[in-house]
Formats: C-alpha cells, structure tokens, sequence
C-alpha cells in the first residue's frame, strides 16, 4: 500500500502568509493614536488602552483562522467540520507574534522577531495539513512538531507578556487562552483527537493562579516564562498519561522530570 503524502497548494499558503506578514509590517509602519477606555467595576476604574495596531493584530487572527480553513479544504481526506481542530494553533501563533512583536524595539530586533515568527507560521501551517490524516506517513513527526511549537508559543505568549509590564487584569486573560488552547490541542493530537476540554479548563486555571503569583515578583521575563512552561507542560503530560491508562506512578515521571528541567533552567537563567 503506498504511502500517503499530500501536501498543502503552494499558492494558498503564500497568499495566507503574505497577507499575515503584512499585517504585522502595518503594526509596525503605521503610526495610529491610541484611545482609553474607562471601565468602573464595582467601585475600581479599569483603564484599557487600544489603537490602530491592537485591531489589525485581532483582524489577523480571525483570517488565520478563516484562512486555514480555505488552506485544508484542497486536503482530499478532509471531512466535513474537521477543520475547526486546525485553527486553534495558527490562531493563537498569530496573536503570540502579535504580542511579541509589539513588545520588541524598532530595530534589527524587530525585523529577526519578524522573521522568525514568518517560519513559525509556514511549519504550523505545513504541520496542521499533514495532521489533518492521522494515515498520513509523516503524520507522527507532524504531530510532534506540533506539540512542540504549541509549547515554544506559549513560552514566547508568557516572556512577551511580563516584558510589556502590562497591567495583571490584562495579562491574566492572555495567560488563561494561551494556556487553555495549547492544553486543549496537545491533549487532542496525543490522545488520537479525543478532545478533554475539562482538563483544559483546569490547566488554564493553573496557569492564571500561578501566573498571578509570579507576575510581580522580581524575575525576569525568560525566568517567568520558563516558571509557567514548567507546570503547564507538566500538567498536559500528566493528563495524557492518565487519559492512557497508566498507573499514577508512572505517569508522573516524565511530568516530574520536565517540571524539575524547566525549573532548573528558571533558576539558572538570569
């Protein structure tokens, strides 16, 4: 039985590139105003600040997803309502990069940020298609490039968040989707596309809670990052495992193992 490789139509993955790049490049070569917003709540004021930049970095993300739509459609092992799995990843890179990129300087920075998102983006757009048959010959590499990026995306989504010295009530939303998202999709591409929303839902819980506690403690924006990455992969794992069946004393080693790695980096790290 021959194998199988499909690979997405080269034309539609430029055209969704190009036109997220160009939505970043906006961000950067428009200058736009910027508007407050005052929000009494309960007897506090919660002061938002958004401009031009902020809406074109939502707009991206709503075409990622529109878009990667429209990329699968040419798999020809695609069934109807598959796709809606495929958006969470390219969704999420694209406000992460988003983030990134608005916290970096206007500088050849900037520029290596940009282009290093444009390559994270081809892989998961080229990664989702591949997964979108689990026959697929390649499918086991894409799978775990996949989870992979879903956790380098977080890192980043969490270093770009203590960077911005944004408000704690701004950071805690982004903490809790980036956290929840990247959950939720490794636990669909490990446990073969069973979705374990509840077990989602806690992590992202975890993630704010302990995201709130680090926040204004004296660490740096990698050490931060590196201080949730830490629990939540440990998190994820632990929840494969047991969704596997294993005893809970296996399934706490590898868990235990990365959570003691990433944490030895946190403290190294300064």
């Amino acid at each position: 039985m021959p194998e199988k490789r499909y690979l997405p139509d080269p034309t539609r993955v430029s055209i969704l590139t190009a036109t997220v790049l160009l939505a970043f490049a906006l961000t950067r070569l428009v200058s736009a105003a910027s508007y407050d917003l005052t929000i009494p709540l309960g007897g506090v004021f919660i002061f938002l600040s958004f401009n031009l930049n902020t809406l074109i970095v939502l707009l991206a993300a709503g075409l990622t997803a529109s878009g990667v739509d429209w990329l699968l459609r040419t798999h020809p092992s695609l069934e109807k309502g598959e796709t809606r799995e495929h958006w969470l990843l390219p969704t999420l890179t694209v406000l992460v990069i988003g983030v990134a990129l608005y916290t970096l300087p206007p500088t050849v920075i900037w520029w290596l940020g940009f282009g290093l998102g444009a390559a994270i983006l081809l892989v998961v757009f080229f990664a989702e298609f591949v997964a979108v048959d689990p026959n697929d010959a390649r499918y086991p590499f894409a799978t775990a490039i996949l989870t992979v990026l879903a956790f380098v995306i977080f890192l980043i989504l969490a270093v770009a968040l203590k960077a911005s010295n944004a408000r704690l009530f701004l950071v805690a939303p982004a903490l809790f989707l980036g956290g929840g998202l990247v959950a939720l999709r490794t636990l669909h591409l490990r446990l073969n596309e069973h979705w374990e929303g509840t077990w989602a839902i806690g992590i992202a819980l975890v993630t704010v809670q302990l995201g709130a506690a680090l926040y204004y403690m004296p660490l740096t924006p990698v050490r931060f990052g590196l201080g949730l990455l830490g629990p939540v992969y440990a998190l994820t794992s632990l929840a494969v495992s047991l969704a596997e069946g294993k005893p809970p004393r296996q399934a706490i080693i590898e868990p235990a193992v990365m959570l003691s790695l990433l944490c030895g980096l946190m403290i190294w790290f300064h």
